[in-house]
């Protein structure tokens, strides 16, 4: 195959979920390959048929989204525990052929041969799933909506990670990564009114995010953006705001958290292979951990 693929592949889940739906939104942090952690929660509550009617995913939790919304169990982790060393998927011939470090077009025209995605269920489902991505023009989020708009492009910009991507372009206004504004997207679930809401978040429980870093390499890639540099520069804070906004609306009885039951070592750009997997079955048992506390949750 000529690349490094995770050696318990075959024992990755695969199937379909059920086509019932669940009251409620799922909301999917980003973390680059720490999303594999939400892949296996994700294809848990999967096999266990908990589809909630809407997701909002940002970066790789919009990538997560895709698979979660067409109910096909094992597809993201598939895709990732399989293609993670192959450069054109993620790495120099990403960065060289699209200008980014992750080949989108290269998923969506090649590897989606092999692990193809349901886009017949992806359309005619009536579950909502929706995409945060940053205008750098104004540095705000914006959310890009199946049905309404061109979901692979939005899903492209959502993950385009600041710095090593070429910002996508969608209604000639340039985009990058959501998490450069916004990196738990509780706040379009609540917008649209949904009383139940599930948050997936890729760090564990104390994971906080330092606010004294500085963004020197911000202002001098992106000085024409300077919204977007502001929103750059004051996206820790928000995170650690928004996780304390969330614990307390858990405490009320008013979100459902799922969140490593584990300190999580593997970073942004992991390259190691059985890292990766035991991330993925982290978040597998830990899904299955809390399957009837969040039925409690959902059908109270």
């Amino acid at each position: 195959m000529g690349r490094e693929v995770y050696e318990k592949i075959a024992m990755i889940p695969w199937g379909k979920s059920t086509d019932d739906i669940t009251e409620g939104c799922m909301v999917l942090e980003g973390g680059g390959w720490r999303g594999l952690y939400t892949l296996g929660v994700l294809d848990a509550f999967m096999i266990a048929g908990i589809n909630l009617e809407a997701t909002v995913g940002i970066s790789a939790g919009a990538l997560c989204g895709l698979g979660y919304t067409t109910g096909q169990i094992g597809w993201g982790a598939k895709i990732d525990l399989t293609y993670r060393h192959d450069d054109n998927f993620c790495g120099i011939n990403a960065i060289k052929k699209e200008h980014a470090i992750t080949g989108f077009e290269y998923l969506y025209k090649e590897i989606l041969k092999e692990y193809p995605l349901d886009k017949k269920k992806l359309k005619k489902t009536p579950r909502r799933l929706a995409v945060g991505c940053t205008n750098l023009i104004t540095g705000q989020i914006e959310y890009f909506e199946k049905g309404k708009c061109n979901l692979s492009k939005a899903v492209s910009a959502s993950a385009s990670v600041p710095y090593v991507s070429r910002p996508v372009i969608m209604n000639r206004t340039p985009y990058l990564d959501g998490g450069c504004a916004t990196k738990i997207p509780y706040e379009w679930a609540e917008s649209n009114g949904y009383k139940k809401v599930v948050v997936v978040k890729t760090r564990e429980h104390a994971y906080r995010r330092s606010e004294d870093s500085t963004y020197r390499m911000a202002h001098a890639m992106y000085h024409k953006y300077p919204e977007f540099v502001k929103s750059i520069e004051a996206a820790n804070r928000k995170f650690n705001e928004t996780v304390d906004m969330l614990r307390a609306k858990e405490e009320a009885g008013e979100v459902f958290i799922i969140e490593p039951s584990e300190v999580v070592t593997v970073t942004r750009f992991e390259g190691n292979m059985e890292k990766l997997g035991d991330l993925y079955w982290l978040g597998y048992k830990d899904g299955n951990d809390n399957l009837a506390k969040l039925r409690d949750y959902l059908n109270r």
